[in-house]
């Protein structure tokens, strides 16, 4: 098999519209928490929010692509610009069909169903917008992605809820490694803070109804009573390692295991003994060659629901034993957010950082211990520490389970 490495990262995300801005914040403490403002949610048992803040989609495309393009497309275009440009990579100099895109979203665009609804309501189906499908279906974030960057190589969407950005960017780690593809963008993007996003989610009882932004995103805490709905973006660029030695790429960091596996158990609850996550995470770990014991870092899915945050526990149990109160585990959604779609790739990404830094952030904002949630979720402030490997989780909705092993590069 080909190795595969990370040579660039773009993000957009709640605490910051670039890589070190996300990063710093991450080191800081920030949260990005605050009252919805995309919309009047005066009616909705929800009212908290990870917004991104002041993105400017002219800052990365024309006016005329920026409106045909909704939001969750328009922050994957700005991540991938990001990542492009990080990575030094010169489409000039590459063969187009030899790049590629895999980039996911776990729901696309509601703010184009709700749009378009409406005129239906009051107008009739003949004064929906003709450009309602291309701007609402969750594949055109790669094809947009494909089309800005030139992208002709492999171009596919991953959709598995919350674990769409880490299958996206296992995927295409797959497909290099096979010989598909000797570049491919990959990640998640994800814009649903919107009336029948919160409204759906809320109707679940999935997300926090704490109206505090310091006690509302809580994982692994006693008190925690659902997620907060985040969004943004996340994109990364693997490359083949000779391709990316031969133009003389700096080199992020390796990608070393990928483990994918389905529950088969709920729609929403993962299942109860943490098999499912476990064998993820074996897998990863199997492929790397390496033993659990050599995996001091896990950047858990982590998304303050009762049940993921416990399950979690029990899967991060099931696969470490005795070793498991040793491993430090943190959640980035305690800071961002839950971004759906966008979560795997922008906590990929924060592995990645934590590899480089030799550092580990807190899980902000946990206060009170769960005896059943009981391994260190760095929760007493952020940790110097060498992190050679480091192991990230995510969990969607239908029980899928997503594990990707990052390594400190070595040549």
């Amino acid at each position: 098999m080909r190795r595969v490495v990370v040579t660039g990262m773009g993000a957009i995300t709640p605490i910051g519209l670039n890589v070190e801005e996300f990063w710093n914040g991450l080191k800081e403490g920030k949260t990005g928490f605050g009252e919805i403002t995309h919309f009047d949610s005066s009616d909705f048992k929800v009212h908290l929010a990870a917004e991104v803040k002041d993105f400017q989609p002219k800052e990365y495309m024309n006016p005329k692509d920026a409106r045909r393009m909704e939001l969750f497309c328009q922050y994957a275009v700005a991540a991938a610009k990001q990542a492009m440009e990080q990575s030094g990579l010169d489409m000039e100099k590459e063969d187009p069909f030899a790049v590629g895109c895999s980039i996911g979203s776990g729901i696309g665009s509601l703010q184009t169903i709700e749009r378009e609804h409406e005129k239906y309501l009051q107008k009739g189906p003949n004064r929906m917008g003709p450009l309602m499908v291309p701007m609402m279906i969750s594949n055109m974030a790669a094809g947009n992605v494909s089309i800005q960057l030139g992208l002709r190589g492999k171009n596919i969407n991953v959709v598995t809820a919350c674990a769409t950005g880490t299958h996206s960017i296992g995927e295409a780690y797959r497909s290099i490694q096979c010989g598909d593809a000797d570049v491919m963008f990959a990640g998640g993007t994800e814009a649903a803070v919107t009336p029948i996003g919160v409204g759906g989610f809320a109707a679940l009882t999935a997300l926090s109804t704490s109206t505090d932004p310091k006690r509302c995103s809580i994982p692994f805490d006693k008190e925690r009573d659902g997620f907060v709905l985040g969004e943004g973006a996340g994109v990364v660029v693997l490359e083949e390692l000779e391709h990316a030695k031969a133009r003389g790429a700096h080199i992020l960091a390796e990608v070393v295991g990928y483990g994918a596996t389905a529950d088969a158990y709920h729609i929403t609850s993962p299942i109860e003994d943490g098999s499912g996550a476990a064998r993820a995470m074996e897998n990863a770990i199997k492929e790397a060659g390496i033993e659990p014991k050599d995996v001091a870092y896990i950047n858990a899915h982590g998304t303050s629901t009762h049940h993921n945050d416990l399950f979690e526990t029990v899967a991060i149990k099931k696969v470490f034993g005795e070793q498991a109160k040793d491993v430090k585990v943190n959640s980035t959604k305690s800071m961002i957010g839950h971004l759906l779609g966008a979560a795997g790739a922008v906590e990929f990404i924060t592995c990645v950082k934590s590899i480089q830094e030799g550092f580990v952030h807190q899980t902000v904002g946990y206060q009170v211990p769960d005896e059943e949630c009981d391994l260190d979720y760095v929760t007493e402030g952020p940790l110097e520490m060498d992190v050679k490997y480091a192991l990230s989780n995510s969990l969607g909705f239908g029980g899928h389970n997503a594990t990707l092993l990052v390594k400190r590069f070595e040549d």
